[in-house]
């Protein structure tokens, strides 16, 4: 099934002017910053935060240059945040593109995502919605707050699954909820709609986080990323967690805590791989997508009315838990 088109299709002209607006955004005429912010606009991507702004608005409203200018300087702030995060995990890729700090060097890097964060305050602050405006200060916060968590877990000896939400509650959780809230606020829904879209977004975001997780235990040219990768940079995620505290050897606990210690390789690494899928730990996982999309479809049926809209967001979910890369 084609989710894409079934998903964009009530906001297709809405999303064109988004995109317009977005890489005029990440364009400008000096040399290396030019050529940086180009780099970055040529990653594009399925552009699945913005959508969402888009169709939470319709859902309780209409598109206006609020949304829009909303979707722009979350989008700008998500990748900001990439660009930084890339320089802190030191990766040499994203997504199968080269990252900006191995293509140019950290202090450029660093400066692009402060350029690229200062005009997402911009275009936020161009919706002259106070609330709005608020919300993204408020995510950019949370999402550093969670890098920060995610670094001090990785030295944490616990193996905690609550830990792992506590994570990805900050960070892509948060972006999610962010996107659904304040698509909502744009189209003018009530505090209590508001509330109920960033619920919708939140569990949208875990869903999106767990697959994103299982994608480690694969290898993949086209998510770029070699498998286990996350545990070469000290993470433990969802599927791994599962098996560890479920079926007890201490010969695996022992490669868990290389892991967290950074002391782990690759062929251990592929260990530790295996053992998670014998485990059950992918099917668990799956388990869990599971059960975060049926509260995502509990809020679909009982808060869109639109039919369009509802089949987007259905479409919405099941793309996020299906998708390959």
């Amino acid at each position: 099934m084609d989710y894409l088109s079934i998903i964009k299709r009530p906001i297709e002209a809405e999303l064109n002017e988004f995109i317009e607006l977005f890489s005029k955004a990440l364009t400008h005429e000096d040399g290396m910053l030019g050529s940086a912010l180009s780099h970055i606009r040529q990653r594009g991507g399925k552009r699945m935060r913005p959508i969402l702004i888009l169709l939470m608005a319709r859902n309780y409203g209409r598109i206006s240059s609020v949304t829009q200018h909303s979707a722009v300087g979350l989008e700008l702030l998500h990748t900001a945040s990439l660009v930084h995060d890339d320089v802190v995990d030191e990766s040499a890729e994203r997504r199968g593109q080269a990252s900006v700090n191995a293509t140019y060097n950290n202090k450029v890097a660093v400066l692009v995502g402060d350029y690229i964060l200062s005009t997402a305050l911009l275009h936020v602050a161009y919706t002259g919605h106070r609330q709005i405006v608020e919300y993204l200060a408020e995510l950019g916060r949370t999402l550093a707050a969670g890098e920060i968590l995610q670094l001090s877990n990785i030295q944490n000896q616990e193996i905690s699954e609550d830990v792992y939400y506590q994570v990805i509650q900050q960070k892509t959780a948060a972006l999610f909820e962010a996107c659904a809230a304040i698509g909502a606020l744009s189209a003018g829904a009530s505090d209590e709609e508001v509330k109920k879209a960033g619920e919708f977004g939140k569990n949208l975001g875990i869903i999106f986080q767990i697959r994103d997780d299982i994608f480690d235990y694969y290898d993949s040219k086209e998510i770029g990323k070699p498998t286990g990768n996350d545990m070469t940079e000290g993470k433990l995620t969802l599927p791994v967690i599962y098996a560890l505290n479920h079926t007890y050897f201490e010969s695996m606990h022992t490669l868990a805590r290389k892991v967290k210690t950074g002391t782990i390789n690759a062929d251990e690494i592929a260990v530790l791989v295996e053992f998670t899928k014998q485990q059950g730990g992918i099917e668990y996982a799956e388990r869990r997508m599971e059960e975060f999309s049926q509260i995502c479809m509990d809020f679909i049926n009982s808060s869109v009315k639109e039919e369009a809209i509802k089949e987007a967001l259905t479409a919405y979910v099941d793309y996020v838990i299906q998708r390959n890369y």
